[in-house]
């Protein structure tokens, strides 16, 4: 899931994304709230359930926001709902200042081991450096975080860092209006879907993107070994399959309806809109507010990358998972 405040109007865009079997991003829904409280993330994540149901080893990934946890537990009550590693250790460098530098890769080396004498080795290595890290690590709950705990498949999915993607694209388009704003969020989503779709169209390995290329490189590093040639595609989960990637992407995303078809609640139609309250800041304004062009806004590249996972973004024209839904 991610959380977007600021922008002209001062409300917070929220989605929930995943990413595919070739570990691209894909949106799942979003939506415009007043501010991150418990009622306005139950009535998301209601709205959720509704459009996807519960799926099979479901869980959810946040940075773990109290109305999060909340919502979570009352709208999708029994699914496991872990905790960024990425938040978690941001957390630990604030507390512990003086040994975050020396604890980081042990950090993420527990938290992405799969064998429990791998983990307990680096846990020992903590304790050594810091006993204070440990016992706040083992209060933080082992299967919150650590993968070799959890109790479904987490695959790839131990951050919610989507949302710095996701955000960094959309960082020009937050001063258009709400109902415009919300036109260039499907718009963007749906160049990423055409774009995925095309991709695994295009695609006649066994299996999409990363997976394929990590399949290959095993391949590659047992060419010494003794072994006679097998078909390594029935043993390879239908999930990172190219076939699989074109029903992930079968649905296309609507247009927004015309306001004549919008059902709006009469209390609503009755409301008067007011001009917004607009209290000048001291000190220098940090940019020109101005009406942009839409030139402007999207006439020009700027690429990023996510600091933690390395993948690239453009903004405002294509990209290639601060809050996942599920995995």
């Amino acid at each position: 899931m991610a959380a977007t405040s600021g922008g002209t109007y001062n409300k917070v865009f929220v989605s929930a994304s995943t990413v595919d079997g070739a570990e691209n991003i894909l949106p799942l829904a979003y939506g415009i709230i007043d501010s991150e409280n418990d009622a306005s993330w139950t009535w998301f994540f209601e709205q959720f359930r509704e459009a996807h149901g519960v799926k099979y080893n479901m869980c959810v990934v946040s940075d773990r926001n109290e109305s999060i946890i909340k919502a979570v537990s009352r709208v999708f009550d029994g699914v496991p709902h872990y905790a960024c590693i990425w938040h978690l250790w941001k957390n630990v460098k604030t507390l512990f200042k003086k040994s975050h530098n020396s604890l980081s890769k042990v950090f993420y080396g527990m938290a992405k081991a799969y064998k429990q004498s791998e983990f307990d080795e680096l846990m020992e290595k903590v304790e050594q450096v810091d006993v204070r890290v440990k016992n706040y690590l083992e209060s933080a709950s082992y299967e919150k975080w650590a993968r070799v705990y959890g109790t479904i498949d987490r695959g790839m999915v131990m951050t919610s860092n989507i949302a710095e993607c996701i955000n960094a694209c959309l960082f020009e388009a937050r001063e258009l209006q709400v109902y415009d704003f919300l036109e260039e969020v499907r718009q963007m989503f749906a160049r990423w879907n055409l774009k995925n779709h095309t991709s695994a169209s295009h695609t006649f390995t066994t299996l999409c993107g990363r997976p394929q290329e990590m399949l290959v490189a095993n391949e590659e590093a047992v060419l010494r070994m003794k072994k006679k040639y097998f078909d390594v595609g029935p043993y390879c989960s239908d999930v990172y399959k190219p076939s699989n990637l074109l029903n992930t992407y079968s649905i296309p995303i609507r247009p927004l309806p015309d306001q004549n078809e919008w059902n709006v609640p009469g209390y609503i139609k009755d409301q008067i809109v007011q001009p917004r309250n607009h209290k000048k800041l001291p000190g220098r304004p940090s940019k020109k507010y101005r009406d942009k062009m839409y030139s402007e806004l999207y006439g020009k590249k700027r690429k990023n990358s996510c600091s933690t996972c390395g993948l690239k973004v453009t903004i405002g024209v294509h990209v290639e998972m601060d809050r996942v839904l599920y995995s």
